[in-house]
This record gives C-alpha cells, sequence and structure tokens, in this order.
C-alpha cells in the first residue's frame, strides 16, 4: 500500500520542474497521504568540498513556528546550573551519575544532550558513545553553555542544527505536514537564509547547487532558490 501511495505521489511532481517555494511545500503536503503527520524535510546541496576544514557549514537555528518534534533534553550539570536545568524545563538533569549510566547502560533516552563547560572533561568519557548518535555537546550547536536555561527553551521551542555531511548535503527538518504551506514556508526560509549566511569564504562558484523538499514517505520536489 505504501509503495502504490508513493507511485501516486510521484506522477504528481513533474519531473525535472523547479518549483516556486511555497508551490513546492503545497504538493509536499498534498503528497503526505500517511496515517501520521509527517515530517517535512529540506535537502540543500551545495557547492562546498566536506573534505576541507574551511569549508564546513554548521549551525543552529530556532525555527519561528517550531519543528512540531517533542524534544527531550538531558542536561549534565552541577550545582546552581542543574537546579537552573530543572527549572527550565530539562526532562533529565544529572552529573557524574548519569554520565556513569550512559557509559555503563548504554543510556540513550533523550534526543538533545546540553552540559556545562566545565562538564566537558567527563562528557568526553562518554564522546564514543553519543557521537555517532549526534548527541555529543557542542559549543558551536549551542549544547554547551553556562545559559542552560536558554538552551533549553530554545531546544524545545524548535532548535535544529544544520551540518553539512560527506557528500555536501544537508538535510533538515522543517516541520509537519499538519503546519500548512505558509508556515513551513516560514521554517524553509528561515533555514535557507542561515545556511546561506554561513557560506565558508573558501567556497568558490555557485553556493546553492539543488534545494529540494520531501515529507517522510513522499518524494522530494526541486525548489527554486534565489538568494
Amino acid at each position: 500500500m505504501a509503495g502504490k501511495r508513493y507511485s501516486d505521489a510521484v506522477k504528481n511532481v513533474e519531473k525535472n520542474k523547479l518549483y516556486e517555494s511555497k508551490d513546492a511545500l503545497k504538493l509536499v503536503i498534498d503528497n503526505a497521504k500517511a496515517k501520521f503527520d509527517e515530517t517535512i524535510e529540506l535537502h540543500v546541496r551545495l557547492g562546498v568540498d566536506p573534505k576541507n576544514a574551511d569549508q564546513q557549514v554548521r549551525g543552529v537555528v530556532v525555527l519561528p513556528n517550531g519543528s512540531g518534534k517533542k524534544v527531550k533534553v538531558l542536561v549534565i550539570a552541577k550545582g546552581v546550573k542543574a537546579d537552573e536545568a530543572e527549572k527550565a524545563g530539562a526532562d533529565i538533569v544529572g552529573g557524574d551519575e548519569i554520565i556513569a549510566k550512559i557509559q555503563n547502560e548504554n543510556f540513550l533516552d533523550f534526543d538533545v544532550c546540553i552540559t556545562t563547560p566545565d562538564m566537558m572533561g567527563s562528557v568526553g568519557k562518554i564522546a564514543r558513545i553519543l557521537g555517532p548518535k549526534g548527541l555529543m555537546p557542542n559549543p558551536k550547536s549551542g549544547t554547551v553553555t553556562m545559559d542552560v536555561a536558554k538552551a533549553i527553551k530554545d531546544t524545545k521551542a524548535g532548535k535544529v542544527e544544520y551540518r553539512l555531511d560527506k557528500f555536501a548535503n544537508i538535510h533538515v527538518p522543517i516541520g509537519k505536514a499538519s503546519f500548512g504551506a505558509d508556515k513551513l514556508l516560514e521554517n524553509f526560509n528561515t533555514i535557507i537564509e542561515a545556511i546561506v549566511k554561513a557560506k565558508p569564504a573558501a567556497a568558490k562558484g555557485q553556493y546553492l547547487k539543488n534545494v529540494s523538499v520531501a515529507s517522510t514517505m513522499g518524494p522530494g520536489v526541486k525548489v527554486i532558490y534565489r538568494i
């Protein structure tokens, strides 16, 4: 059944056509026929060389309309900062004991890990566990900070990270099909603008080579984007 749904959706997309962003999002929403609220993703191919350190593209952005995903936040902190994290709504708060639990029990029941700079020495012990899962705190993503309350608030509000993969692509969620085209367009524009601003000085030639949007179970729709 899912195969037939996908085949029918593909028929609705004109091959090789570049759609205006709002029209593309409307089409993606129309094609999101699954029984659950499908996530809408933005896929961008960049004209950079991922092998070069000076051509990396990475950052975070808070989506104006949120991501639609309920995020479970772990904060690794001690003392006052642990208290601040609890008050700010962190789902799990701990120090060395939570590090030990991750290390010994492979505990990974969370979506985002935030920590304070003073705890990074201890958190480094579990880098091999968190890293492959994309859960390792990093100052560039705002997850290593003394302002844990703000980090929690931003994460819960819909902060997403965009990051270049080894094929020079960025894949990032921009919301749910139920958001509607207008809210998704706002999120789309916010992320695209952030990626454009993050263009490395060493990048030459065409920067945005390919932009498309797709739902969880649907085909990609190519988008015209004008910088």
